[in-house]
């Protein structure tokens, strides 16, 4: 991994609410949902098929073609990329591919595989995006091949664990704006995320 360093009517602007009271993370009733439950939420058809989509203020997930367009990612003004399929058998870019754009460059070797473990990236990548958000004037693309599995199972844990969301508030922000759908194992692994933060979150209330 490195830390070194489209047309604009595919981008949605995302309308940042509040979550319901059954869902919201601040809730001391908010028990994680079964996985086949998690899965169902998925079912619901989402109609944004765009190569890539803002999911959170300046946070985007998309797919490879806006990953290998240097001057589509110019005119975002993207400064900082997640590779979520990086790799020679994958998305084979990285910093040497954005030579001659100014961002910072983030890979992770992920295999859309229900069998592989991509919540050791968790928070790794998260902390990556926070710090990136915070930078001066920064915008981040998270992507893999499709922008539906990895990229997008790597943004709902950065909402979990840096925004304070359930998985079932990160799903729903996320698919406002963008069709994802982890493969099961991810959602497995989401669901295992949700279960470790909300148990420390009712850790604090009893404070």
């Amino acid at each position: 991994m490195s830390w070194d360093s489209l047309n604009r009517d595919e981008l949605r602007r995302p309308t940042i609410r509040k979550a319901s009271s059954l869902t919201s993370n601040s809730s001391k009733s908010y028990e994680p949902p079964p996985l086949g439950e998690i899965q169902r939420m998925l079912w619901k058809p989402v109609p944004c098929h765009a190569n890539v989509n803002e999911v959170w203020p300046n946070l985007y997930i998309g797919d490879l073609y806006v990953a290998r367009d240097i001057e589509h990612l110019r005119r975002m003004g993207i400064t900082h990329i997640v590779n979520a399929a990086a790799g020679r058998f994958h998305i084979d870019t990285g910093a040497k591919f954005y030579k001659d754009l100014p961002v910072d460059y983030y890979g992770v070797e992920a295999d859309d595989d229900p069998n592989f473990n991509l919540s050791v990236y968790f928070h790794p990548a998260a902390k990556y995006i926070r710090a990136a958000l915070n930078s001066p004037r920064g915008k981040v693309l998270v992507h893999c091949a499709m922008g539906i599995s990895r990229s997008a199972t790597l943004v709902l844990a950065f909402l979990m664990i840096c925004e304070d969301k359930t998985l079932v508030d990160a799903l729903n922000t996320v698919r406002q704006h963008r069709g994802v759908c982890p493969n099961s194992g991810f959602l497995s692994q989401l669901r295992d995320l949700d279960i470790r933060l909300t148990s420390e979150r009712g850790s604090s209330f009893n404070l």
